[in-house]
């Protein structure tokens, strides 16, 4: 069985490779994300086994995605391959060097109809982290059942469960995420969310403020993930700070969800909360570090690549 079982939305994506308007010609690299899929890539390429559980559709990107997750040694055993819907797509415009557009195509799609009866509750209760995010109870009362049906299933079979508030403006409204995070987080063991995120839950204050005021709330651990200014945890055993590995940037998407994964294959090991802080953060900046969500997460022999020369011969 999996150490890490996820469930979630997984697209194809088509990003461009140079700044500019998308518009005719203009040069494409296609690939696949979602942010429960980057995590369980990242948590196997650091030697834990995981799962994921979604939908795709019975079609080339739906294949891509599948494919691509089984060489990452992520089980897609509990992946459905829905024929009756088209798998999501993104395509994601560098409009310049600095600035970058991300627009999806999931209503209705393949993704957006995950639901509670495909899950393996056999497989969630023998795990020994369940994670799920704030994207998918947002896609839909389908994708929102699931989550809430995983979650009640890790419960009972006493399973951590990690959240990332991951709140996205375009799915829903702040009310409405802040109606159903609220639950989630109090179910929670492990929460991660930016700042603005944050104060969907508490009232807006200093980040390690906001960080022990959501440990309050239920959850054993809470990690706000500060971006330049780098992280930090409290625990109800102690707190922990952690700069920013520093890294040349070439895209700065999946960084926060490499970071998740780093931290969570740090809880895997069993490192102390500031292992768990570092390996996260080395983690982001091998993300941003390279283009796409995923494709930079490293390997557990390469970790030390940042703190070396910068030649390794």
């Amino acid at each position: 069985m999996s150490a890490l079982v996820t469930l979630g939305e997984a697209m194809a994506v088509l990003a461009t490779d140079r700044p500019g308007p998308l518009a005719a010609g203009t040069p494409l690299r296609l690939g696949f994300a979602g942010a429960e899929a980057t995590v369980a890539i990242g948590v196997s390429r650091l030697g834990h086994e995981a799962s994921w559980t979604g939908r795709v559709g019975a079609d080339s990107a739906g294949r891509m995605i599948l494919d691509g997750l089984r060489g990452e040694g992520v089980d897609v055993t509990r992946a459905r391959v829905d024929d009756t819907a088209p798998t999501g797509l993104m395509l994601r415009e560098r409009r310049t060097p600095d600035h970058t557009r991300v627009t999806y195509y999931r209503h209705g799609l393949a993704g957006s109809r995950l639901a509670p009866q495909d899950l393996d509750p056999e497989r969630i209760g023998a795990a020994r982290i369940l994670h799920v995010t704030g994207i998918t109870p947002a896609l839909g009362a389908g994708p929102r059942a699931a989550v809430r049906r995983a979650v009640d299933i890790a419960h009972a079979a006493g399973v951590t469960v990690s959240l990332d508030l991951n709140y996205r403006a375009r799915l829903w409204t702040r009310q409405e995420a802040a109606a159903e995070l609220a639950d989630l987080v109090a179910r929670a063991d492990i929460v991660f969310a930016g700042p603005d995120e944050a104060t969907l839950i508490v009232p807006e204050a200093e980040p390690i403020a906001m960080a022990r005021a959501l440990i309050t709330s239920g959850p054993r651990e809470a990690v706000l993930k500060l971006g330049a200014r780098g992280a930090l945890a409290a625990t109800h055993d102690g707190e922990a700070v952690q700069d920013i590995v520093p890294v040349t940037p070439v895209d700065p998407i999946g960084a926060g969800d490499a970071f998740v994964a780093g931290y969570l294959a740090g809880h895997l090991d069993g490192a102390p909360l500031p292992g768990r802080l570092r390996l996260a953060a080395t983690c982001g900046a091998f993300a941003v570090a390279a283009p796409g969500d995923w494709e930079g997460l490293p390997r557990r022999t390469e970790l030390d690549l940042l703190h070396g020369e910068d030649i390794v011969r």
